[in-house]
């Protein structure tokens, strides 16, 4: 088999050169496909709410803040055609309708859940990751470079001068006083 090529359309997975990559990233494969349906912030909240329950529309709708009742139509519509999730209408005036997860569902609540424990393991280190890079972007004026540390320089221009280098000039605060 050639290098770059695929056993077949729906084999996504690299060559065995490859190891770095693992789904084939062309928008036409199905890994890649599922991965959209399934990671998008309102299937893993639909999901998540409906492990081992059963939930009604309005509850669902209740229960996920920020969802329109258009994006939750087609949300529970796409999980649904996936085999994810389960649609019971029940022949009752006013009709009702119920979602549950199918056992597949189930099974991707086990991996959602997995994602939901390493990110409460590492939300400190993520905040913190978050900050410093705020601080560092904060300090990056007009005509600076992305990346550049506020207050770092050669001594010449808004970032220079007395003090700069030695700790002075660092964060968003000194490079308004800088100006």
């Amino acid at each position: 088999m050639e290098e770059g090529t695929f056993k077949s359309p729906s084999h996504c997975t690299g060559t065995d050169d490859d190891h770095a990559r693992q789904w084939d990233t062309r928008e036409g494969c199905e890994v890649r496909q599922i991965l959209d349906r399934v990671a998008d912030k309102w299937s893993l909240l639909v999901i998540a709410l409906l492990d081992r329950r059963t939930l009604r529309f309005t509850e669902l709708r209740r229960e996920i803040d920020g969802i329109s009742q258009r994006m939750l139509t087609v949300t529970l519509r796409q999980l649904e055609r996936d085999g994810l999730v389960r649609r019971t209408v029940h022949p009752v005036v006013p009709p009702r309708v119920d979602y549950q997860l199918t056992p597949l569902g189930a099974t991707l609540h086990d991996t959602i859940q997995a994602l939901v424990t390493w990110t409460e393991d590492h939300q400190d280190e993520i905040a913190v990751a978050r900050a410093e890079y705020d601080r560092r972007e904060a300090g990056v004026g007009a005509g600076a470079e992305p990346g550049a540390v506020a207050g770092a320089g050669t001594g010449s221009g808004a970032g220079g001068g007395a003090g700069a280098g030695a700790g002075a000039g660092v964060g968003a605060g000194a490079a308004r006083q800088a100006s």
